[in-house]
């Protein structure tokens, strides 16, 4: 009758695994067993779970998001008498004040702009106007301060009806605005010279047109009619015989 003998299991201190020994039959066999210890345990390395590892880029910057398509000006900048629709009369008036009284229109754009009464007040919009223009006149002999205090109408006109600019329209004139890659700040920046170098060259037409896109774009924030309702007493009522 075959015996067997239980050889105790050694430990090995800093080893990963443990060996037991076994007799079987006089026979003795070696089995290698995995250590469960702590030190035993796999370092798997997880995937990182970020903005940029999900897909492996980085997300897109802001210059490749495309840009807004722009409207064009109802009328062109030498189009002095507008066109020949309900708005004539006024278009006429524009012109006139353009060419003899500046600082009227410059005024009237201003306020009609700020669509509030009090936001954007005519006199506080003339009386500055009229002193650079005197100033320019007197020293310089033409009116060159006033386009620098009144172009900034102008780049609040685009931005509040998203319409094109100078350069953009000159570009597409040309050919070329499909060659041209600009940031949208860089844009804005050359749009922004655009109309200062427009009111410096041609000041007065550049007020005739900003006036006429307001005046076809909104009312008058001071014209505030109300429909009247007229009560007429009824006439005079005889009792037939």
């Amino acid at each position: 009758m075959a015996t067997y003998d239980l050889v105790p299991i050694q430990e090995e201190v800093g080893l990963e695994t443990e060996v037991e020994m076994k007799s079987y039959g006089g026979e003795k066999k070696h089995e290698r067993k995995p250590s469960t210890g702590a030190a035993g345990k796999k370092h798997e390395r997880k995937p990182s779970t970020g903005a940029a590892g999900k897909s492996g880029r980085a997300p897109p910057s802001a210059a490749a998001v495309s840009r807004v398509q722009t409207d064009e000006w109802e009328s062109g900048i030498f189009s002095c008498l507008g066109k020949n629709d309900e708005f004539y009369s006024s278009d006429v008036e524009v012109c006139v004040l353009g060419c003899c009284a500046p600082c009227v229109l410059h005024g009237s754009n201003v306020e009609r702009l700020g669509s509030k009464p009090g936001a954007a007040t005519f006199t506080t919009n003339c009386l500055p106007y009229t002193a650079l223009c005197l100033l320019g006149n007197c020293f310089f002999g033409w009116n060159c301060f006033a386009p620098c205090f009144a172009y900034p109408n102008r780049t609040a006109i685009r931005h509040r009806f998203n319409l094109e600019g100078n350069g953009e329209a000159t570009a597409k004139s040309i050919g070329c605005s499909e060659n041209i890659r600009m940031h949208e700040n860089q844009r804005e920046h050359c749009e922004a010279a655009c109309d200062l170098a427009t009111h410096i060259s041609c000041h007065p037409c550049a007020l005739c047109q900003e006036a006429r896109e307001l005046r076809r774009r909104l009312p008058h924030p001071g014209f505030t009619a109300k429909p009247v309702i007229v009560m007429l007493p009824p006439g005079e009522q005889s009792m037939g015989r």
